[in-house]
C-alpha cells in the first residue's frame, strides 16, 4: 500500500461520519443509501490526486466532493421518478439499528429537509454540522452573504411549517 493509499484511508476513517451523514439526506432507503455512500467514496477517491491540503481542510473539500456526488444522484433519481417522500425509516443510519426512534420533533425535521431542493438540502445539512458561513460558502460555491440569505429563508420556512403543523391547545 502507497503512502497516499494510506493517508487516504486515514482522512476516510476520521471523517466518514461526513459520507453517512450526506448518503443518509440524499438517498431513499437503506439500499440506496448504501450504493449512494459507495459511489461517494469512490469518487474521493478519484478525486483525491486533485485535493490541496494548503486550499481547503479535508472535511471541507469531502463535503464538497460528497454533495456533488449526492446531488447528481438525486437528479438522476428525479429523472427516473424513483423519489419518495423522507420517513422515519430513511432516519435510520447505517450499523445504527439498536438507537431509539428519533423524537417527533427530529423526525419532522427531516421530513422538512427532505422537502428542500438539493442545493438548499446541503446547505442546512452543513448548517446543522456548525460549519461556517465561509465554509459552507466554500463548499457549495456560493457567497457568504448567498449562504447566510439561505439560511435565513430556510429556518422562517421551518418556523411557518412547525406552527402549522403544531397541535391547537397544547
Amino acid at each position: 500500500m502507497t503512502a497516499r493509499q494510506r493517508q487516504f484511508e486515514a482522512l476516510m476513517q476520521e471523517h466518514r461520519g461526513i459520507v453517512f451523514k450526506v448518503a443518509s439526506v440524499y438517498a431513499r432507503g437503506r439500499e440506496d443509501r448504501d450504493d449512494l455512500a459507495q459511489e461517494i467514496a469512490v469518487q474521493l477517491w478519484r478525486a483525491f490526486g486533485s485535493y490541496d491540503a494548503a486550499r481547503a481542510k479535508f472535511s471541507t473539500w469531502m463535503y464538497r466532493v460528497a454533495l456533488n456526488v449526492a446531488i447528481s444522484h438525486a437528479r438522476r433519481a428525479i429523472r427516473d421518478e424513483r423519489l419518495q417522500p423522507l420517513e422515519a425509516a430513511h432516519l435510520e443510519l447505517p450499523g445504527d439499528t439498536d438507537v431509539a426512534q428519533p423524537d417527533e420533533r427530529l423526525a419532522a425535521l427531516y421530513a422538512f429537509i427532505g422537502q428542500l431542493d438539493p442545493l438548499n438540502r446541503a446547505l442546512i445539512v452543513l448548517y446543522l454540522e456548525d460549519r461556517s458561513c465561509a465554509e459552507i460558502a466554500q463548499v457549495l460555491g456560493i457567497s457568504e452573504t448567498n449562504v447566510a440569505t439561505k439560511i435565513g429563508r430556510i429556518k422562517q420556512k421551518l418556523r411557518v411549517q412547525l406552527v402549522a403543523a403544531a397541535p391547537t391547545g397544547a
